[in-house]
């Protein structure tokens, strides 16, 4: 189990699948996602190397970004496309991957309007809303457009 409500359980998962893989062993579908985005982030592969990660503390008031929950982010991305939850996501993803070329960029522009979707949410004290994420990742595919 990937999610659950321990910070220090959840990286170790990464830490096993970084090992999983380097050491050739055979993976679960959700390690094979996790395998990838660490792949794609070789700024953070180096956090593997040692346990220090494990409690190590990111802040963004000082620059640092935390390298889990960037990550973590590109899981949800993945699942959302996969499920097409909320609906109408894979087809905005595809609309974006074909302007932009690649889905590591791709992803980056849908995960800024996905971090925007869940500070608001946690700010309001509610639950994320589906429609204005949707709304938000659709005005990205319009400005897009507009060539902007």
């Amino acid at each position: 189990m990937m999610f659950g409500q321990n910070r220090q359980q959840l990286r170790q998962f990464y830490h096993d699948v970084w090992q999983k893989q380097a050491d050739k062993q055979s993976l679960s579908a959700l390690e094979i996602i996790v395998a990838q985005v660490i792949n794609e982030h070789p700024e953070y592969q180096s956090i593997f190397n040692s346990d220090a990660s494990l409690e190590q503390e990111y802040f963004v008031e000082q620059g640092q970004t935390n390298p889990f929950l960037h990550m973590g982010l590109h899981i949800s991305l993945h699942e959302q496309i996969s499920t097409d939850r909320p609906n109408g996501i894979r087809a905005i993803y595809q609309q974006l991957k074909s302007r932009y070329g690649d889905v590591h960029t791709t992803e980056h522009h849908m995960m800024e309007c996905l971090t925007e979707s869940l500070w608001l949410a946690q700010r309001n004290n509610q639950p994320p809303s589906e429609s204005d994420y949707l709304l938000a990742l659709q005005q990205h595919v319009s400005d897009k457009n507009n060539g902007q």
